[in-house]
């Protein structure tokens, strides 16, 4: 299994000099298994323009492009980057969406498509030359793919309804947990409030652990986890509870725990420099820090081979 990171940055795309070692695109990540080296895409992000213009000179010189895409949620810096994606406009391209939606009357096509309208854009969903087949998801135990590569989804806590995936392929496993944040107890914890239930806020105290537990199972001796990692604790706790994504400290605790071999921090926050990066990696990426688990900032074009 091969992974190519084209998009590490989270809420917007943030292009300039600051950005420019880590990168400054959306959500997209790049899957290749097997010895055919089929194509899964994660999320479309603005990264997926780059991997489209990649695709057209290392795929289709092959055949026509057939791949699936799988979005973790439809938040638009996580959908923006797809009518870009050239690929769909080329004859002969065969394309799997595959992702949530958390609006029941609104169908995957309707929510990712909608950008594809005039009132947005110049060319209309209608218009498209590939053929294109939307398939909603939700927490599933196990999906076969084929080729003996296998998904499992797995509802993680954002505000709108997400997954996370977790790919198996020959004894190899690579998940995405974003965007996300650890589940937490919802009623009243003070004893002093008015509204205070003591039965509420132990039921809520469970449920959050054994959510997080869940959680844990999922990407448990994953090869490769991408969680994501947009803030300090410190960032975390001063206002951000609540917005749907994690800290590192979370993030490098909760993976050393189920036994994760490689953490890839994602989800780069849009005002984080490269210089800021690298001042966090020199603190949270020191190898055997946490044990036998390595642990290091994603990176726009870097390639990961399991």
């Amino acid at each position: 299994m091969k992974v190519r990171f084209w998009g590490v940055r989270g809420s917007i795309p943030c292009p300039g000099p600051n950005t420019q070692k880590y990168g400054g695109n959306s959500a997209c990540i790049e899957l290749r298994v097997g010895e055919n080296d089929r194509l899964i895409i994660v999320d479309a992000g603005s990264g997926i323009r780059d991997l489209g213009t990649f695709l057209l000179k290392n795929d289709l010189p092959k055949g026509p492009i057939s791949t699936s895409i799988f979005l973790s949620h439809t938040h638009w810096d996580h959908i923006m980057g797809f009518p870009y994606f050239t690929p769909i406009y080329i004859p002969g391209t065969k394309l799997k969406v595959y992702g949530p939606v958390t609006f029941e009357d609104d169908p995957l096509e309707d929510v990712v498509g909608g950008q594809m309208k005039y009132r947005y854009f110049p060319v209309n969903m209608g218009e498209l030359a590939s053929d294109i087949e939307y398939i909603r998801l939700s927490e599933a135990p196990s999906i076969d793919l084929g080729d003996g590569l296998t998904v499992v989804t797995k509802l993680i806590n954002h505000p709108i309804t997400a997954l996370g995936y977790r790919f198996e392929h020959a004894g190899k496993k690579v998940c995405t947990c974003y965007d996300t944040e650890p589940f937490r107890n919802l009623f009243i914890t003070d004893p002093n409030h008015p509204d205070y239930d003591e039965a509420m806020a132990y039921e809520g105290e469970e449920v959050a652990k054994e959510q997080n537990m869940m959680l844990e199972e999922f990407y448990r001796d994953a090869d490769l986890l991408v969680h994501d990692c947009q803030y300090t604790e410190e960032e975390y706790n001063n206002g951000k509870i609540g917005w749907g994504h994690s800290t590192f400290e979370h993030a490098i605790a909760s993976a050393s725990r189920a036994g994760v071999k490689k953490l890839a921090m994602f989800h780069h926050d849009p005002e984080r420099t490269d210089a800021q990066i690298d001042e966090l990696a020199k603190e949270y990426c020191q190898p055997g820090r946490y044990g036998d688990i390595e642990v290091f900032f994603a990176r726009e074009g870097e390639l990961i081979t399991l």
